[in-house]
């Protein structure tokens, strides 16, 4: 009986021997999985140095140069592009056609893509063949929109012979080339291609909502206005937040294409923005340092436009 104490004590030893192995055992296998996992991550992370990064790097740095193109080589002139860019009346009448761009497309936009994806999210009759249609002008290229909006726009073209058909001739006028409707126009087209886009995405979150909550609230006597803002709002404000977040970034980098085409920055400036002013400055003008400076003033706008949406927007249900 004497040998009974000790025997249990060195059964309990081999037993923590035992556990001690075990989690020695567990804690190399998370470490050869978690190195695994993060073996997979280096090609993203190198593709993500190198296509963002590194372009951003470069941004700032041409910033500082006088870079006339490829075949010339650059030369440091310190601060005097942003000098240049901020005493330039060509810069701030830009950035009042960009602020008007921003301030009227993303909310409109926006708004009327999430009330039309509420819409389809009800599964309403036919509701497949809606999605299609509304997704039809993220399918068509720029060139070709632009080319479908001209021939409607044009001095001769179609919206101009409605009007005279109509006894409205004296309504007519060239659109895209008159300086009080051409950025109006431009608007439109965006709303044009992007409402159907962003609707379709909002009603697949809307989507997963659950059914019973809404049927909770038309029991209460709620219609689908109130549904709509009071119950399918709260529930997907994040959603809203990165929607109008996204919408923003590419009206104030990617607007350029679409002003582009139509309107080549005209009439008198009136739809020239940042991002066109950009694409001016390094592609036509040649002043690569210039346009590289504004190119940092819209990474700075977009920064702390994306802060305040997601702060407006930021999840509070």
């Amino acid at each position: 009986m004497s040998l009974l104490p000790g025997a249990v004590a060195g059964s309990r030893l081999a037993a923590d021997e035992q556990a001690d192995g075990r989690a020695a055992h567990n804690r190399r296998r998370l470490v050869r999985r978690d190195l695994g996992f993060a073996t997979m991550t280096v090609p993203a992370l190198v593709s993500f140095f190198f296509f963002t990064i590194g372009p951003l790097i470069a941004v700032f740095y041409v910033s500082f140069t006088d870079w006339q193109g490829i075949l010339s080589r650059p030369k440091l002139v310190g601060w005097k592009n942003y000098a240049k860019v901020f005493s330039d009346p060509t810069f701030w009448g830009a950035g009042q056609v960009t602020a008007i761009q921003v301030l009227v497309l993303v909310p409109v936009l926006t708004v009327l893509s999430f009330m039309l994806g509420y819409f389809v999210s009800l599964k309403p009759r036919f509701g497949g063949l809606l999605k299609v249609i509304l997704f039809i002008p993220a399918l068509i290229s720029l060139p070709v929109k632009s080319m479908f909006f001209i021939a409607i726009l044009a001095p001769t073209g179609i919206l101009n012979g409605l009007l005279t058909s109509v006894g409205l001739g004296d309504w007519t006028t060239a659109w895209l080339a008159n300086p009080q409707t051409a950025l109006a126009w431009v608007i439109l087209v965006d709303l044009w291609q992007g409402i159907g886009f962003n609707a379709v995405l909002f009603s697949a979150r809307l989507g997963a909502i659950d059914p019973e909550t809404f049927a909770a609230a038309e029991l209460d006597g709620a219609g689908h206005w109130q549904r709509m803002w009071l119950i399918a709002y709260p529930i997907s404000k994040s959603y809203f937040g990165v929607m109008a977040m996204l919408q923003f970034l590419w009206t104030l980098f990617g607007s350029a294409a679409t002003i582009l085409l139509l309107t080549n920055g005209g009439p008198d400036r009136a739809t020239t923005t940042w991002s066109f002013l950009l694409y001016y400055k390094a592609f036509l003008s040649y002043q690569i340092g210039y346009s590289q400076a504004v190119g940092v003033v819209l990474i700075a706008v977009g920064l702390a436009g994306m802060a305040v949406i997601l702060r407006l927007f930021r999840q509070d249900y």
